[in-house]
């Protein structure tokens, strides 16, 4: 006798007896364990959607070892599931991030500086001050230490106590954001702008550092620029502040004076930070990159790798 009559001879024995025994759909067919059903996916551990065709399924390396899938809390009126990673906060520490922002030390007491002012413009409400909690940070050229702010204002606004932070990697063309973190590539910007139907839940990554989510560049794209500059992109940012109207969204663009992505995004952002490595960048370029977002309201700007003689503080900083 085969398992399959062995099973049903037990449920008729079962029923003989009285035993309440579930029903089971008239068309269910049983499964062998060697061969899963396609319409149901294995469970193994924490469970990843399956890709698009084409597309390339998530790794789960060393440094995506925390990625797993939280289900949305009940009535929230979300169907999907949300991303979240487990920085290395360890690691990041070795790197020079304030993953321990409320410490005393000196890179910690410069950021709390330099994000005061961007932060009150940023709880500005009044009519036509919508975008001030869009803060693009930029540089004139490559190398003056851009992402390395970004990382490091988003951790020390995290750290406020009524404030959450949305970290957007916008460096489309070279995106470092996620690699600095130790985060594998994903969908991000670039995917919400050309598919309409990816939901922002799909995209945006929660964090184990509190009041700390991501939203990374996404999958290359022929025309970035011209997504950037699309009404998509401006219906993404009114998606997202009213989506996380609490966030300041700090995003991480080109450089001002080797692309033409950075200059679209500066026209749709309320701050500009503009990072300025000392004693390399020349003058003329600074005031050339000041032009390229003299449309943005307000245009503030950092002093990067100063020699500690040059500034009490030892990083270095200054609001143009």
């Amino acid at each position: 006798m085969s398992i399959v009559q062995q099973a049903a001879k037990r449920l008729e024995e079962l029923k003989r007896a009285g035993v309440p025994v579930p029903r089971v759909a008239a068309d269910a067919t049983p499964h062998h364990a060697s061969e899963p059903s396609e319409a149901e996916p294995q469970r193994t551990g924490a469970a990843v959607p399956a890709p698009d065709a084409g597309t390339r399924r998530i790794p789960t390396e060393p440094a995506d070892a925390g990625l797993t899938l939280v289900p949305p809390a009940r009535g929230r009126g979300v169907d999907k599931s949300q991303l979240t990673v487990t920085l290395d906060l360890a690691q990041l520490e070795r790197s020079g991030f304030l993953v321990q922002p409320a410490t005393r030390s000196v890179l910690a007491e410069e950021f709390r500086q330099i994000k005061r002012p961007l932060l009150k413009n940023a709880r500005i409400k009044e009519d036509g001050a919508t975008h001030l909690s869009q803060i693009m940070v930029t540089s004139a050229l490559p190398g003056e230490g851009k992402t390395f702010c970004s990382i490091n204002l988003a951790l020390s606004m995290a750290a406020e106590v009524d404030t959450s932070v949305l970290l957007v990697d916008a460096d489309v063309l070279s995106p470092t954001t996620l690699r600095r973190l130790g985060i594998q590539e994903r969908k991000g910007l670039l995917d919400l702008l050309s598919d309409p139907a990816l939901a922002v839940e799909e995209a945006v990554l929660s964090t184990n550092v509190p009041k700390l989510s991501i939203l990374p560049a996404g999958t290359r794209h022929d025309r970035p620029t011209e997504l950037l500059a699309s009404d998509a992109m401006e219906a993404l940012l009114a998606k997202l502040a009213d989506k996380y109207p609490d966030h300041v969204m700090i995003f991480d663009t080109p450089p001002l004076l080797v692309t033409n992505e950075a200059k679209v995004l500066a026209s749709r952002m309320g701050q500009v930070l503009l990072v300025v490595e000392a004693s390399k960048t020349p003058k003329g370029l600074i005031e050339e990159a000041f032009a390229a977002v003299e449309q943005c309201p307000i245009v503030m700007s950092v002093l990067n790798k100063a020699p500690e003689s040059a500034s009490p503080l030892g990083y270095g900083y200054y609001y143009g």
